[in-house]
């Protein structure tokens, strides 16, 4: 492959995986784009009403909604500290004067004695209605999705904000994210984090939405909630002469849904397709996600400034390498629109076809395919 091969936009770019509204001025930048959609992220509580108004914003702009923007709704586990489970106490939960007791048991170590860290955090929001408010979003945007959602190992919370750094702040930024304050001692922890997104992967399985999931230093622990939702429904492995004997017209096996289904449920508790974004794990992992009995069809999705700078390199050529290649898509992960996601987006796009061996055009086709079957089914 060339390396001054002009890039096929023409055949459509997508972006599996992005934040633009957390620098929002970089939204106008979406429409003069060469990319032709973007699969934006909602994290935490204050960015999930900013993808809302700019999926509606560019819908209202082309005949077909989803041509430059795919919302997606979801909180990061980065944020997940920010949850109060009130899904299992009898009677409800008054979340402010329920605040400290939430903090001290979902943070590690607890901040008892650091009352300055507890009133620095805001007012905990119940999982139910993160979940409902979360459901109406979905109904609104047929083709959205959840995400980013998942489970994070080595992130700690940042401290709470100086006199100075709130006057240094850069102002075009989304509040909310930790802009660059220094990291405090305390981290979420892991069975709090799990409640948080299997709530979110049962949403996705109502809703029959796909899911982009974050895993860091958790690929264990992503896989062990998965086991557990889709325990019950696993998908019936054929030996090689039964699918044969099952072949229909087109070659493909004929699947009895009522085998994977559990009596008395309408919808699984697990979403249908799942991203695993920015993917920084080993090969061994990825074939106990793509084992043919898993019920959720898993895709791997890879960005330049993650997944390619410094020792990780090698690890992930690997891994794209080993993967079936109907289950690779590219992403950006920026956190700002225009010209500079582009410019990454080709990049990433490039390394894929260069580390495959395909062909420009052959290559960027297969990753439109694999982001439009992964988004709709």
């Amino acid at each position: 492959m060339p390396e001054d091969e002009p890039f096929p936009w023409d055949i459509g770019v997508y972006d599996a995986h992005c934040h633009p509204t957390d620098t929002l001025a970089s939204v106008a930048d979406i429409p003069q784009m060469k990319a032709r959609t973007l699969t934006i992220m909602a994290t935490r509580g204050e960015d999930q009403d900013l993808v809302q108004q700019t999926a509606m914003s560019l819908s209202a702009k082309t005949s077909q909604p989803t041509d430059r923007v795919v919302p997606c709704f979801g909180w990061h586990p980065w944020f997940s500290h920010q949850i109060l489970d009130d899904t299992t106490q009898t009677t409800a939960q008054n979340p402010a004067e329920h605040k400290f007791a939430h903090y001290t048991a979902v943070l590690s170590p607890s901040p008892a004695d650091d009352q300055q860290f507890i009133d620095f955090l805001p007012v905990p929001k119940p999982l139910t209605e993160l979940i409902s408010e979360t459901r109406t979003r979905l109904q609104q945007f047929p083709n959205a999705l959840i995400g980013e959602v998942g489970l994070d190992r080595s992130f700690r919370l940042p401290t709470p904000w100086t006199a100075t750094e709130i006057d240094s702040r850069d102002d075009q930024l989304t509040p909310g994210s930790r802009e660059g304050r220094r990291l405090s001692n305390y981290r979420v922890k892991p069975e709090h984090q799990r409640t948080v997104l299997k709530a979110q992967l049962r949403l996705a399985g109502e809703m029959n939405r796909a899911v982009s999931l974050h895993s860091v230093q958790a690929h264990g622990g992503v896989f062990e909630v998965l086991k557990e939702l889709w325990a019950g429904h696993e998908r019936v492995v054929l030996s090689r002469r039964k699918r044969e004997r099952q072949q229909d017209a087109e070659g493909a096996v004929s699947d009895d849904e009522d085998e994977n289904k559990t009596p008395g449920e309408s919808y699984p508790p697990f979403p249908p397709r799942i991203c695993m974004h920015s993917y920084s794990g080993s090969v061994e992992p990825i074939r106990q996600l793509l084992h043919r009995s898993n019920p959720s069809d898993v895709y791997f999705s890879f960005s330049k400034p993650i997944n390619f700078s410094g020792s990780t390199e090698k690890k992930v050529i690997d891994v794209i390498k080993a993967l079936p290649e109907d289950r690779i898509l590219i992403e950006s992960d920026l956190h700002v629109a225009g010209a500079q996601m582009d410019e990454s987006l080709e990049a990433v796009g490039r390394q894929v076809c260069l580390i495959r061996g395909w062909e420009l055009r052959h290559g960027v086709q297969v990753l439109a395919d694999n982001w439009r079957r992964f988004v709709f089914g």
